[in-house]
């Protein structure tokens, strides 16, 4: 039981510090040693690697620009319920970015992230509201209810 323990904390530690090692590259601008130290974590599941992974295919930084992937890999990380890629995927439907454009979903994903504390999803959910109908919202915010419910 032990080996096992220590295993599973051996590479959590090699999970961090490879993150750490793509923040730097991120923050010095070396974006493909990025997308490779954060491809590898997004591909084991690790949430922050897959937002920030979402965000190289979506600035095209590191690779070229992508929408339709920076929203798989938003979704991936929004679905663990991971506050900004829950708003940057709400932007994605709202512009029609990699997917077409659907306020209904956007509203539904500001709302999430507006649950978190996010100003910035609050204020977007209430531009993409003006642009609804009220069925619209309601459909939206049964969709965001729904979708706590099931991820509790």
């Amino acid at each position: 039981m032990f080996c096992v323990a220590l295993s599973i904390g051996a590479t959590q530690i090699a999970g961090a510090a490879d993150f750490d090692k793509g923040l730097a590259a991120l923050h010095s601008g070396d974006y493909a040693t990025a997308f490779q130290e954060f491809r590898s974590l997004a591909e084991q599941g690790h949430t922050s690697a897959q937002y920030n992974l979402g965000n190289r295919y979506a600035n095209g930084q590191g690779v070229p620009q992508d929408y339709a992937e920076a929203v798989t890999w938003y979704r991936k990380a929004a679905e663990q319920g991971d506050a900004n890629a829950q708003l940057n995927l709400g932007y994605m439907y709202a512009k029609g970015q990699g997917v077409p454009q659907d306020y209904v979903q956007a509203h539904m994903w500001f709302n999430l992230s507006a649950s978190q504390d996010g100003k910035d999803a609050a204020y977007n959910r209430d531009i993409a509201a003006e642009r609804m109908t009220n069925q619209q919202i309601s459909e939206s915010q049964a969709l965001a209810r729904k979708w706590v419910a099931k991820n509790r």
